[in-house]
């Protein structure tokens, strides 16, 4: 089980919803939809669900990229040869944006924004008045805060929120349909990772691995008793 399975979780939701506002607003107002929150709770689920559904262009930044890198990997997702200068480029894509009225989502920003290469995205939305969604970790909005010019064309922040425990339920029932997990189970997973959706992927691999392994249908708490939880800590050594 990936978590890039795609489930229509909290963050899905509070993502898709905020791009729907955005992409209808009134004339005249800002277009940039800002996701951020510590590692882990789903923010590129969200994204990937949202790309889907709106038929988004899709970036996922690295930190090695520069102005060139970032606009070559737009310019790839939406199929168009490049032009020969980053001048170009940014009008290129400005262009296509406009022209299709679809968004662009930019998955890990954070690599971007304490660069120069951050104000390309100012001049992509100066450009286009487009729909361009951010997506990063919790330290986004201070990052941002640092570059008036694209702050202040923010139209929504959107905090992604920790897993609920119904996210829990329908992530399991959506992964592992085979294996029936009991919700005494699930609950407990819930408590133990503390609302991080990455960990819960992994536990619930391990609840469907070891019940494979037994040649269980289903998985209880009882039965589950004390293999315990992946919580981002390593085991500890054997005396």
């Amino acid at each position: 089980m990936s978590v890039s399975k795609i489930v229509p979780l909290t963050n899905v939701g509070l993502l898709a919803s905020a791009i729907e506002r955005a992409m209808l607003r009134p004339q005249g107002l800002p277009g940039l939809i800002v996701m951020y929150a510590a590692s882990g709770l789903g923010k590129s689920v969200a994204a990937t669900w949202a790309a889907n559904q709106h038929r988004a262009y899709y970036v996922e930044c690295r930190d090695t990229w520069t102005k060139k890198a970032f606009l070559l990997a737009i310019l790839r997702d939406m199929g168009i040869l490049p032009g020969r200068t980053l001048s170009e480029m940014v009008d290129q894509i400005a262009e296509q944006l406009s022209r299709s009225s679809r968004p662009l989502i930019v998955d890990d920003v954070q690599y971007l924004l304490d660069k120069a290469a951050a104000n390309v995205l100012t001049d992509l939305y100066n450009a286009s008045q487009g729909t361009i969604v951010l997506i990063g970790e919790e330290r986004v909005p201070a990052s941002l805060a640092k570059l008036e010019r694209l702050h202040n064309r923010v139209l929504e922040w959107v905090p992604a929120q920790p897993a609920t425990a119904v996210d829990v339920q329908q992530l399991a029932r959506a992964s592992y349909p085979k294996v029936s997990m009991a919700d005494d189970l699930l609950a407990d997973l819930h408590r133990e990772v503390k609302g991080c959706l990455r960990r819960v992927a992994v536990n619930l691999y391990r609840v469907h691995s070891e019940a494979q392994a037994l040649g269980l249908n289903s998985m209880d708490l009882a039965t589950w008793a004390k293999r315990g939880w992946y919580n981002g800590q390593p085991p500890r050594r054997g005396v």
